[in-house]
């Protein structure tokens, strides 16, 4: 705890923007840290879902599309990066619209950085069902360019701090909460 009451101030209330590919753990992970600093925890998958009332994201895109889903996901964005004291789980693919980092600039990036290898692991044990984007081929504009490496994020300052994500994190942060601080 006294982790946590240390970072606080550095924080000034501004909200922490956990990026990342699909099944690093920003779901998980965010809402420890949110319980940690007594932040409120938002999975901005889950709102687009609640906003448009379709209750997840692969159906989304089946019945609308990727693009659809981005628009909203951007719209979710832009409506928390006006907040405050908020620890926000945003979707693997959030990265790729530039205004989405508009958004996101205004607090504190992270980006959970985890071996392929173990994303790979993880997905397969939970399965594919819920992640479109390993289903079809992309819809979205933004998503057919190439992804630019960490390092362009790094260098861009749009990224505050790095996580390396061991391959088993959650055991980790399960049995010591505040390892993050």
């Amino acid at each position: 705890q006294q982790k946590a009451e240390d970072v606080l101030p550095y924080l000034n209330d501004r909200c922490v923007y956990l990026v990342g590919m699909m099944g690093s753990g920003k779901t998980t992970v965010g809402k420890i840290i949110a319980e940690v600093l007594g932040y409120s925890f938002f999975d901005s998958d889950k709102l687009v879902e609640q906003s448009v009332g379709i209750p997840s994201v692969a159906e989304i895109f089946q019945v609308h599309s990727e693009a659809f889903f981005r628009d909203n996901e951007s719209e979710v964005l832009r409506d928390l990066s006006s907040m405050h004291r908020l620890i926000v789980a945003t979707g693997g693919g959030a990265v790729i619209r530039p205004i989405n980092w508009s958004y996101m600039r205004k607090g504190l990036t992270i980006w959970l950085d985890v071996p392929l290898d173990a994303l790979a692991r993880r997905i397969a044990a939970v399965g594919t069902a819920s992640r479109p984007l390993l289903h079809q081929e992309s819809g979205d504009p933004y998503a057919k360019r190439p992804m630019p490496n960490l390092q362009h994020f790094l260098n861009k300052e749009w990224i505050h701090m790095l996580m390396l994500m061991p391959e088993y994190p959650l055991k980790i942060l399960h049995s010591n909460k505040d390892i993050m601080m």
